[in-house]
C-alpha cells in the first residue's frame, strides 16, 4: 500500500468535515431537538441608540421566545449598577421561577447613566423558548458616549475578562501589549498539546526520521512541517469564523461533536497503528522510514505529519489555550487568525527546534533495530486511542453507531490486505475502502442524548440546566460547575485525578456545594453561550459559584488538583 492512500485519508477526513461543517453542521435529524434553538444573539437582537436625548435599549425577540424582566442587569466596568426604567410584562407563572413577569415581541429600556463620561455599558439579559430551552443569563457590552450621544458594540473590558485577568494587564494598557501577551499564552498552550498522548505517537515518529537521515536537511523538514501545523490551525480557526459570523454558536472542537468526523478519527488512528504494527507500509517518505527526505515526497510528507499532528490533537485543550480562544472570539477575523496560527506556532516549535540543533539531534541513539521495536510500540497508544474514539461515538449515538464504526474499521483492514494481490483485488480494496468512508454518512451516526443525560445511582452530581443554576444561586447555595465533554482529553484526566477522588467529594457534601455537569459532547447551543459569558470558546471549564448570590463566580485553572479544589469550595461556602 502506497503513502498516497493515507494521504486520501486525512484529505477526504478534512475536506469532508469542512464541507459538512459549511452546509449544514448541526442538523442531524427531521426530529425538533435543541441543535434547531435560535443561537441566543439571535433569538433576542438587542440595538442600543440615544433616541431624544435618552438612552434607549431596544430588543426585538423572535417568536415563541420571551425574556424575563427579573434578569435584566445594567452595569459599568466598575461594577457599579446603573439605574433603568424597566416597563411591566407580561405576568406569567414559570416552571423553574414561579411567578414573573415576561415580554414577547419586543421590548424597550432607557437607561440612565449616572454622568456625561464616557463609559462601558454591560447589558445582561436571560431568556427562555416556550419549547423548553432556557438560555444562561447572556451579557453584551457597549461603549456609550452620552456627550456625543453615541452608542458602540465593544467587547467585555478587559479588566473584567478572564483573559486580560490571567495576563494581569490593566484597562489602562495599550491593546498591542495585550494582544503579545496573548500570542504568548497561545504558543505556550500550543506547545503543551505535544505531550498529548494522541499527538506524541506522530511526533515520535517524524522525531525518528531524523534519526534516520542525520546527513539530510532535517531544517527544512522542520520549516515544512511547522507550516503545516500553522496552516492546519488557520484553516479550523477560518472555519469556526466562518459559521460564527453565520449565526452558529460554536466554539473550539466543534467538529468533534459531529460522531461522523469522530469516527473518521478512529478509522485514521486505527490504519497509522496497523502500519505501525507493519500489516501495511505508511511510506518511507511519509514518516521518513526508507526514502530521502531531501525528495518532494519527503517534503509533502514532513507537511502532511504537520497536517496531522493538528488533526489528532483537535481533542485536546491544553493549559493558557482557554484564555487564547476565549479572547481570540472576541476579536476581528484578523487578529482571531493570528492568535489559531501562535497556537499552531507553539505546538510545531518543539520539532523545529529539534530539526534546527544538531545538538539536540545528538542525544537521538543511532539507527538500529531499536528503531523498528519502538515503531511497534507506538502502534499500542494508536490502537487504544481508537478505542476510546469509538466508545465516544457509542456515547454519542448509542450501541448501534458504534458498531457502524467497528464495521467500518473491519473495512478498513479487508481493504489494506487486498492491496497486496493485484490490479483485481485492488479494485475490491477500492471499493471496500469506498464502503468504510460512505457508512460515516449512516443516520446510525447521528447524535442522540446518550451522554451525560441522568446522573449517576450515588447522585454525586446533576445534569447542568440553566434554570437549576439559577433556583440553586437564588437559595444562596453554592455550586460547582463543570463544563465537559466525552472526547476532551484534559476533561476526564481532572475528573479522575481531582473530582472524582474522596477528598472532594467529602468536601463537596461537607460545604453544602451542588455539583453540576454541562456536557457539550454533541452540540448544544446554551452551553455554547455558557461558555462565552466566561470569556471561552472551548473546555474545559470550571466555575464555583460562591453562596452570596451577588458575589462573583470564581473560574477555576484548567488543569485541576485536589488541593486547589478544596480551598476553593472553602472560600466559597457559606461563613458560619
Amino acid at each position: 500500500m502506497s503513502r498516497y492512500f493515507f494521504m486520501l485519508l486525512v484529505s477526504l477526513l478534512w475536506t469532508a468535515g469542512f464541507a459538512h461543517a459549511a452546509t449544514d453542521p448541526f442538523k442531524t435529524s427531521s426530529v425538533v431537538t435543541k441543535d434547531e434553538f435560535l443561537p441566543f444573539e439571535q433569538a433576542y437582537v438587542l440595538d442600543a441608540q440615544f433616541v431624544n436625548d435618552a438612552l434607549t435599549l431596544h430588543w426585538q425577540i423572535k417568536d415563541g421566545y420571551y425574556l424575563y424582566r427579573h434578569q435584566f442587569a445594567f452595569k459599568t466596568e466598575n461594577g457599579a449598577a446603573v439605574p433603568a426604567d424597566i416597563p411591566a410584562g407580561k405576568s406569567k407563572e414559570d416552571e423553574y421561577f414561579g411567578h414573573v413577569e415576561v415580554y414577547y415581541h419586543a421590548i424597550d429600556i432607557v437607561v440612565k447613566p449616572a454622568s456625561a463620561q464616557t463609559f462601558t455599558l454591560g447589558v445582561t439579559a436571560q431568556g427562555c423558548a416556550d419549547a423548553g430551552l432556557c438560555y444562561p443569563p447572556a451579557t453584551v457590552y457597549f461603549r456609550v458616549d452620552p456627550a456625543a450621544k453615541s452608542v458602540t458594540p465593544t467587547a467585555a473590558p478587559v479588566a473584567k475578562s478572564i483573559a486580560a485577568a490571567k495576563l494581569n494587564v490593566p484597562a489602562a494598557e495599550s491593546s498591542l501589549r495585550q494582544w503579545l501577551g496573548i500570542l504568548l499564552f497561545a504558543a505556550l498552550g500550543g506547545s503543551i498539546l505535544n505531550l498529548m498522548p494522541c499527538v506524541f505517537p506522530v511526533l515520535s515518529l517524524k522525531a525518528l526520521s531524523f534519526a534516520a537521515h542525520r546527513d539530510q536537511r532535517q531544517g527544512l523538514h522542520g520549516l515544512v512541517y511547522t507550516f503545516g501545523v500553522i496552516l492546519s490551525f488557520v484553516l479550523v480557526a477560518g472555519v469556526l469564523l466562518l459559521l460564527k459570523a453565520a449565526g452558529q454558536a460554536i466554539g473550539w472542537g466543534f467538529q468533534l461533536q459531529q460522531p461522523w468526523f469522530v469516527g473518521g478519527l478512529t478509522y485514521l488512528f486505527f490504519a497509522m497503528g496497523l502500519s505501525l504494527s507493519g500489516f501495511w507500509e505508511l511510506g518511507g517518505s511519509w514518516m521518513g522510514f526508507g526514502d530521502k527526505l531531501a525528495t518532494r515526497g519527503g517534503y509533502s510528507g514532513s507537511f502532511f505529519t504537520g497536517v496531522l499532528a493538528t488533526l489528532v490533537a483537535s481533542p485536546c485543550t491544553a493549559p493558557f489555550m482557554g484564555s487564547a480562544l476565549g479572547f481570540a472570539a472576541t476579536q476581528p477575523p484578523l487578529q482571531s487568525l493570528s492568535i489559531f496560527a501562535a497556537l499552531g506556532f507553539g505546538m510545531a516549535l518543539p520539532m523545529l527546534l529539534l530539526s534546527l540543533s544538531p545538538r539536540l539531534l545528538a542525544y537521538i541513539p543511532k539507527p538500529g533495530a531499536w528503531m523498528d521495536r519502538f515503531k511497534q510500540a507506538l502502534a499500542f497508544p494508536l490502537y487504544a486511542t481508537a478505542i476510546w474514539l469509538c466508545w465516544i461515538v457509542g456515547r454519542q449515538t448509542g450501541s448501534s453507531g458504534m458498531a457502524v464504526i467497528l464495521g467500518g474499521t473491519l473495512a478498513i483492514t479487508l481493504a489494506l490486505w487486498l492491496w497486496r494481490f493485484g490490479i483485481i483485488a485492488r479494485a475490491f480494496a477500492a471499493a471496500s475502502l469506498a464502503f468504510a468512508l460512505a457508512v460515516l454518512g449512516s443516520p446510525l451516526l447521528l447524535a442522540g442524548q446518550q451522554s451525560l443525560t441522568t446522573a449517576p445511582a450515588d447522585k454525586a452530581w446533576q445534569p447542568y440546566r440553566a434554570e437549576t443554576l439559577a433556583q440553586l444561586r437564588a437559595a444562596g447555595k453554592p455550586v460547582f460547575l463543570n463544563v465537559t465533554a466525552d472526547w476532551c482529553i484534559t476533561c476526564l484526566t481532572n475528573e479522575k485525578v481531582a473530582l472524582g477522588t474522596d477528598s472532594v467529594k467529602q468536601a463537596f457534601q461537607q460545604h453544602g456545594v451542588t455539583y453540576l455537569k454541562a456536557d457539550w459532547t454533541n452540540y448544544d447551543p446554551a452551553i455554547t453561550a455558557l461558555l462565552a459569558e466566561f470569556g471561552r470558546n472551548g473546555i474545559p471549564l470550571y466555575v464555583l459559584f460562591p453562596s452570596d448570590p451577588k458575589a462573583e463566580p470564581v473560574v477555576l485553572p484548567q488543569l485541576l488538583s485536589p488541593t486547589r479544589v478544596i480551598e476553593a469550595v472553602a472560600a466559597a461556602a457559606p461563613k458560619s
